[in-house]
């Protein structure tokens, strides 16, 4: 990311921040509304019936919620009157009435007076109950009523209305984020920007992109409104059309006039691999789109991300709550517990893996921890005498543990898909995954180390970490008090649904106690913490700020996957595979071969959906359990991430860790041998494939030889899943 000239502040903001960080702030606590709005208007309800609520006159709260109409009817009528009337109106009727009237009886038949006075006498009863009812309801309607209701119908105005426009309010942040990223020169690519070619690669490539882009979406609003059809929610076809002309516009002014780097010109074969890998995914899908004459495919593909608003307004939660956790020293006080032991890089990383995969799984995706913590675990790790090398192997492998544990939100995306599978079942059988993942770390790490391990005497370090417990009890307590007011006052646990609303709102007020506790302490912010602010204002601004460049990148790869992922269905390169394989084994090997390439060129998001709609079949139709299936796709996808060309993961660890860091580390190991100079790739790729082989034919090898059959019983749940 470039580093930005000065610019005039108005009321201590400048003018991007009040563009940016502003609105999608205001976003950012809506959704927190949108989410936590059911749970609390759910409360308002509970405590207006039991303040309002009337079980002996049988008035219940909901009756109160507005005012009561009269009845329109006489509870007190003429019976007799009322029967003559009836059978005056009938025998006028029977009189004078069409051939259709006497189709089914006669209509001379003479009129019992006994059958019209009880229907005359129920209708006086039922009048009698709706005027009661209504004197009661009117009776209850006190002044206190009144101001609770007008408190409690507003709250769920506003919450309605947000739940009613959440498409919208995704659209909104999405905008302003990857208009913000674009400036900023932020969006993700295999290298970032550096010289002035990079730069101008990167304008020019975007222009085309956002070309492609704003030409389909107006096409595809005119076929719609040559359709005849009424459009639906037409604002949505508006902003995307903006923000594509914004995009463009921005675009083509750089491409015309380039952004000069004090860093020089550079090369144009580095100038390539600095190409936002968006804008790669745009130009691809959109010319495969206009070769095809299919002008509105590429804007049909990325109006998917309007169809699952919730998860990707979850996802922007997630990557707020992880910005909110750089803030905080939360990680750097887990670590001073770790400390005192003295252990090896290896172990240490090992243990680091473990809170790391429970943080990535509250986090959303394996790349948002990578951003939120990558650096902090760079630093411990080469603080404990582990090389560069091994640091960023450790850094980019941070995120790819936990995906598989509750309440991970890719797990959820993918339940919501796929009715043959439940959250609970991935997720009970993705903790074994966990184990073993991590388990092949720590064992191919020890087994690769070439220093020798001094871990300090247990009755020295045990002490010494219980001193450094203490400073962590605080903000334990604030975890427990915040889960236990939502569990008890708002009667919702934390689970993988409640954990995008919970997290962020747990993580703000863990930076308020932070930085209250910490004031005046900023000579004690570690070098590898520089980002973090003074005070909780300056904090939760930066915080931010960060949040809308990582939202506008992550979620413009994310929107264009859903496109590459139109031009993979659309091509019909899935059905070339046989939906039939002559075993389980063999369709097993090509759907693992399968989605370790869509891993790497697609984002997880984007590659469920594909996956979803094309391959799952397969696996179902080859007698490949579900559960099984999904624990494979996750662990490929993974793996896909640490493999080039795009390495999402790799690419996420240099920009959090620095371009120089990393050419240090390739300078260091130049004259060694060929894992040292790679073990930033090596190492990962070894673990996860072993794990990928495991988990893929592991079950299958369980199933087909009795041999094994004895493991089976280990991992039996005792409950259903």
């Amino acid at each position: 990311m470039t580093t930005a000239p000065p610019s005039r502040k108005f009321l201590g903001r400048t003018l991007l921040e009040w563009f940016s960080s502003l609105p999608v702030f205001a976003l950012l606590l809506l959704t927190l509304i949108i989410g936590t709005g059911e749970m609390v208007h759910g409360q308002l309800l509970k405590l207006g019936e039991s303040m309002f609520g009337d079980k002996a006159d049988q008035v219940q709260y909901f009756m109160l919620r507005a005012d009561p109409v009269k009845p329109d009817c006489n509870p007190n009528p003429d019976i007799e009157a009322q029967v003559q009337k009836e059978i005056a109106n009938n025998s006028k009727g029977s009189s004078g009435g069409d051939d259709i009237d006497n189709l089914f009886g006669d209509s001379t038949q003479a009129v019992d007076p006994s059958v019209i006075r009880k229907s005359v006498e129920q209708a006086r009863d039922i009048c009698k109950m709706k005027m009661d009812l209504y004197e009661r309801v009117l009776k209850h309607q006190t002044p206190q009523v009144k101001l609770y209701r007008t408190l409690e119908t507003s709250f769920f105005g506003l919450f309605q209305i947000g739940t009613d426009n959440r498409p919208l309010i995704l659209l909104l942040m999405v905008a302003i984020a990857a208009i913000t990223t674009t400036l900023g020169f932020h969006h993700i690519g295999i290298r970032p920007g550096h010289y002035t070619k990079d730069y101008f690669v990167q304008s020019a490539s975007q222009t085309v992109a956002a070309g492609l882009l704003l030409f389909s979406t107006i096409r595809y609003y005119q076929i719609l409104q040559g359709s005849g059809v009424p459009i639906e929610h037409p604002l949505l076809h508006y902003v995307w059309m903006a923000l594509f002309a914004v995009l463009f516009l921005i675009n083509l002014k750089r491409t015309i006039m380039p952004v000069k780097s004090p860093n020089g010109p550079g090369t144009w074969s580095s100038a390539l691999l600095s190409t936002p890998l968006y804008a790669q995914m745009a130009t691809i899908a959109g010319l495969y789109f206009l070769y095809k004459g299919h002008h509105a495919g590429l804007a049909i593909y990325i109006n998917q991300l309007m169809e699952l608003p919730s998860i990707f307004m979850n996802l922007g939660l997630f990557i707020w709550s992880g910005m909110l956790l750089k803030q905080s020293r939360v990680v750097d006080l887990f670590m001073d517990v770790l400390r005192p032991w003295n252990l090896s890089p290896q172990l240490l990383t090992y243990i680091i893996l473990l809170a790391a995969a429970v943080a990535t799984a509250y986090t959303g995706a394996s790349g948002i921890f990578v951003i939120a913590a990558g650096g902090i675990i760079y630093h411990e790790v080469r603080a404990s005498g582990g090389s560069r090398q091994f640091a960023l192997a450790a850094t980019a492998m941070s995120g790819s543990l936990g995906v598989v544990l509750r309440p991970c939100l890719l797990v959820v995306l993918i339940a919501a898909l796929n009715k043959q599978v439940t959250t609970n079942g991935l997720y009970h059988w993705g903790f074994y995954v966990f184990l073993l993942t991590s388990t092949l770390f720590f064992l191919a790490s020890q087994m690769l180390r070439t220093e020798k391990s001094n871990i300090e005497a247990f009755g020295i370090a045990i002490p010494a970490m219980l001193r450094q417990m203490i400073p962590t009890l605080p903000y334990v307590a604030v975890v427990v008090i915040v889960v236990a007011l939502y569990e008890y006052v708002l009667d919702t646990k934390l689970n993988e649904i409640t954990a995008p609303t919970i997290m962020p709102v747990m993580l703000i007020i863990i930076l308020v106690f932070d930085k209250m506790t910490n004031k005046g302490k900023a000579e004690l912010t570690p070098d590898y913490a520089s980002h973090r602010q003074d005070g909780v204002e300056k904090s939760i601004r930066y915080a931010t700020n960060e949040t809308i460049g990582h939202i506008g990148a992550l979620l413009s790869l994310m929107t264009l996957s859903l496109a590459m992922g139109g031009v993979i269905e659309r091509s019909e390169v899935m059905s070339y595979a046989p939906k039939v394989f002559s075993s389980d084994w063999t369709a097993m090997a090509f759907l693992m071969v399968t989605k370790v390439l869509l891993g790497m060129i697609m984002d997880p998001f984007g590659a469920v959906v594909l996956v979803s709609g094309t391959l799952a079949p397969i696996a179902y139709h080859n007698g490949i359990e579900p559960i099984h299936f999904w624990m494979m796709v996750l662990v490929a996808f993974e793996l896909g991430y640490l493999l080039p060309p795009v390495a999402i993961n790799q690419i996420l660890t240099r920009q959090v860790i620095g371009e120089d860091e990393v050419e240090m580390a390739d300078k260091e190991v130049a004259h060694m041998g060929f894992y040292r100079r790679y073990e930033r790739w090596i190492l990962p790729l070894v673990v996860m494939s072993i794990g990928l082989v495991i988990v893929s034919f592991g079950p299958m090898a369980v199933r087909d030889f009795p041999q094994l059959h004895f493991i089976a019983d280990w991992f039996t749940p005792t409950q259903p899943v």
